[in-house]
């Protein structure tokens, strides 16, 4: 259903050393390089930053977030460790997160603008 995501970001360096350090954790890598934008992915650019000069950071209580997927939980726990060694900040640490219909593990973070990024998965047992 959904092509690709982006999200803006305040200064493009920064964010794309975050993102490569963050998204390595669930397989996605720099794939495209461009003065102002930077995309990842696995085969093709599904995620990509794109410099807002002048962006203020983005507010907590404006409730975008973007959920990633990820294989396993091992995959997740490194996500978060990754993105916080690279500088983001915690908005929920790995875990369960039982729900009405579905059982799922997933972190949440921020990067260094305050976007809100999910990785997620769904254990079988």
């Amino acid at each position: 259903m959904i092509d690709h995501i982006s999200v803006g970001v305040s200064d493009l360096d920064r964010s794309a050393r975050f993102y490569e350090a963050a998204l390595a954790a669930l397989g996605l890598a720099r794939l495209v390089t461009r003065p102002r934008t930077v995309g990842f992915g696995k085969a093709y650019p599904e995620f990509w930053i794109n410099l807002r000069e002048g962006m203020l950071p983005v507010a907590p209580e404006s409730g975008v977030h973007i959920c990633l997927r990820a294989k396993s939980t091992a995959e997740v726990d490194s996500f978060h460790a990754a993105a916080l060694s690279a500088g983001g900040a915690s908005d929920g640490a790995p875990g369960i997160r039982p729900h009405d219909r579905v059982r799922y593990y997933a972190a949440f973070i921020t990067d260094p603008d305050g976007n809100r990024i999910e990785a997620v998965t769904f254990p079988a047992d």
